[in-house]
């Protein structure tokens, strides 16, 4: 007892020592500077001019559990190397570790733990959020909130953040932002766009996510140079777009997910095809998956590696009218006589008793029994009726070729 009551004479002060945040920036003229000293500051805090709040090692806001911890009201205000936490838990108001309401702000170097949202911007242009780490609060998956959100906020910057155990990182109605740099693990969406174009998706990595980077109906976008690892589950998903038109994925590392890259109703603009090329499909249990017998997907360059399936289309169609050019397939068994890189005869992929599991999808669970094995290798050494042709590359390549 006596240990405790000394132990709690020394905390005491410390707590006591817990200072108010908001007539500290009060006294700010614009445009200055408040450099925070060691320790705990109250929030829930506002920003309304522009100035500069920086923190440091041991710099704590405490939003106390109410609202959003620090909301930037303004342009051309800048939040670093804080630590915040705890924000309220509501979600109609969007209740977060630093709201972002103005243009020319600069977030970079926080660490916001424990905040329902993360960084949330609203109808804020021109903005740079870089290098904050964020972890949600310790609630069920679904009812987190948002690590970052960009809702009708064009031509920001979200560079070499790292965010895990969140929900989702989301753009919606947000146009030209450059998303780079990103490492997001252990969530929903790493990155989910919605009526969003012209964004540029650059070198993130996705890591252990349920869907690693979605598109919905967002068109013109840039997807390159990103590592999509281990979506998996039963909507384990690499990469996914639905209904985007003239989008580029190029140079991707799309590795050990359910399904690599999924496609529904893309292009949905006839005029506008997606281009996939240059990408490293590797041990997916499925390299991509379209939703129908669509077209319009220039397919190229890409190597298919240690997949389980190469290419799967539901509803009884096939992959025959998308581009299929120059890929390397691992599973391909002809020969290259003249040692061009060309193998001398095309690619063909054929659907046999596997056609099985692709109309039925609860039959995917005995894909690898012996019964499922062996109706597939009589089909194959003496089919009952023709296989169904799934695709051609009339050029493939017999050595890899994505960089």
């Amino acid at each position: 007892m006596i240990r405790f009551l000394f132990a709690a004479c020394l905390l005491a002060p410390w707590a006591a020592a817990a200072t108010p945040l908001q007539p500290l920036i009060d006294a700010v003229p614009v445009g200055g500077r408040l450099g925070l000293a060691a320790g705990i500051y109250e929030g829930p805090a506002i920003i309304t001019q522009p100035l500069s709040l920086e923190g440091g090692p041991g710099v704590i806001v405490d939003g106390g559990g109410k609202g959003s911890v620090i909301v930037v009201k303004t342009n051309g205000a800048t939040v670093q190397g804080l630590t915040i936490r705890n924000s309220g838990t509501l979600h109609d108001t969007v209740d977060s570790g630093i709201q972002v309401r103005g243009r020319g702000n600069v977030v970079k170097d926080n660490v916001i733990e424990n905040c329902l949202f993360g960084i949330d911007l609203q109808q804020s242009d021109t903005n740079v959020v870089r290098r904050n780490t964020i972890t949600s609060q310790e609630i069920d998956l679904g009812v987190r909130g948002d690590a970052i959100r960009l809702w009708y906020s064009n031509r920001n910057r979200v560079q070499d953040n790292v965010v895990t155990d969140s929900r989702d990182v989301v753009v919606w109605y947000s146009h030209e932002n450059e998303i780079s740099g990103n490492d997001v693990r252990n969530g929903r969406y790493g990155l989910h766009f919605m009526y969003s174009h012209h964004n540029v998706i650059e070198n993130n990595h996705f890591l252990r996510n349920t869907v690693g980077v979605f598109m919905m109906f967002s068109n013109d976008l840039v997807i390159r140079g990103n590592r999509v690892v281990e979506s998996n589950g039963p909507s384990g998903l690499g990469i996914g777009l639905k209904e985007t038109s003239g989008t580029i994925i190029e140079g991707n590392d799309i590795v050990g997910n359910a399904t690599g890259l999924y496609l529904d109703i893309s292009p949905y603009d006839p005029e506008s095809g997606n281009e996939v090329k240059g990408n490293r499909f590797a041990f997916n249990g499925m390299a991509i998956l379209f939703h129908s017998d669509w077209e319009g997907n220039a397919i190229t360059g890409n190597d298919f590696i240690g997949n389980f399936g190469q290419v799967m289309v539901r509803g009884g169609g096939t992959a025959k009218r998308q581009g299929w050019a120059g890929n390397y397939w691992d599973v391909y068994e002809g020969f290259d006589r003249d040692r061009d890189g060309t193998g001398d005869t095309a690619f063909e992929l054929f659907s046999y008793a596997d056609r099985l599991w692709m109309d039925v999808p609860h039959a995917s669970f005995f894909r690898t029994s012996p019964a499922l094995e062996v109706i597939d290798f009589l089909e194959r050494l003496a089919p009952f009726s023709p296989p169904l042709l799934l695709l051609r590359d009339e050029k493939p390549a017999t050595r890899r070729v994505a960089g």
